[in-house]
This record gives C-alpha cells, structure tokens and sequence, in this order.
C-alpha cells in the first residue's frame, strides 16, 4: 500500500496545529464525536478555553460539526468529529508545530501513566539515503494501519515516532 500523498500544511493549518491542546482534541475526536463540554472534562479544561479551540479547529478544517443532539438535560449540543486533515499534511519543520506535537505526547503520557506505554529506544547507523528509506518505510507502515476500516471493539492506540541526529 502506498503512503498518502502529504501536502505542506499552509500558514493558518500550520498556527491551528501549533497547539498540544489542539493535537489532543483532533486524537479525541478521530473515532468518536464528542461535544465542547465532553472536550472540556476530558482535558481538564474550561469549557470556554476549550470552545475557542474547537471554533480555531473547525475553520481550519480539522474538525467537523456533526449533527446536532439533545445533552442530559435537554440543551441542544453540537458534536464533533476530527476530519483527519492532520494526517494528510507537512508541518515542514514548523518548530511550532514539532514543539506541539511533543507537548500533547507528554501529556497524554502523563495521564495514561506509563503501565499501558510500551517504549523502545534505540540508535542506528544509516547514510544520509537510508535514513529518508527508513522514515519513509516507517510512515507507510503508519499509513497502512491508519487506512484499515475501523472495527468495533478495536483499541485506540496512539503511536508517537521521532526520528533525530544521535550525538
């Protein structure tokens, strides 16, 4: 199977993913509908906060309004649904973006706690041709899962990679 064919993200996609929050709302939202207020509690946010976030996502195109339906108390609530934009784009090195990308990683770890993380390290020596054969390897096998219909009952699994100079 072959990798998406990615696009370099422009200035506003690039300022919308800047944002740990925002990288979180778009993981949250990648299976599952939620509203503002269910953002809200589980990101431990205000609802205001996370409003302004969402409203950020939503014209960007990131995040899309489902229909709209009754809450608990009968208020009309809008869900939404990430459009899995993020996927499909270059951050190009955008240090902001990059930063970001860390930071949700962090604290998604934080609130995991590291009994579910099954980490792996290691140092390996490639010219410069290789190393672009690995990264590309490794992001078509990410594709290749990324692609497969969902399932009911399937485990969310987030996956964090980084390739960098080893000093």
């Amino acid at each position: 199977m072959l990798p998406a064919k990615r696009r370099a993200a422009t200035e506003a996609e690039a300022a919308a993913l800047a944002s740990g929050i925002r990288l979180r709302i778009i993981r949250l939202t990648f299976s599952e509908a939620l509203t503002n207020k269910e953002l809200a509690q589980r990101l431990g946010r205000d609802p205001a906060t996370t409003l302004h976030h969402v409203r950020k996502l939503v014209e960007t195109g990131f995040l899309a309004a489902q229909p709209p339906r009754r809450g608990a108390r009968g208020a009309r609530e809008i869900p939404y649904l990430s459009t899995g934009l993020s996927w499909t784009l270059d951050s190009c090195g955008d240090k902001g973006v990059e930063q970001a990308v860390l930071e949700a990683y962090l604290a998604e770890i934080a609130e995991t706690g590291f009994e579910g993380v099954h980490q792996s390290r290691l140092v390996v020596q490639v010219a410069p041709e290789e190393r672009a054969e690995l990264e590309t390897r490794l992001n078509a096998l990410l594709e290749e899962f990324r692609a497969r219909p969902r399932r009911p009952g399937a485990e969310r699994t987030a996956v964090y990679l980084a390739t960098y100079p080893s000093t």
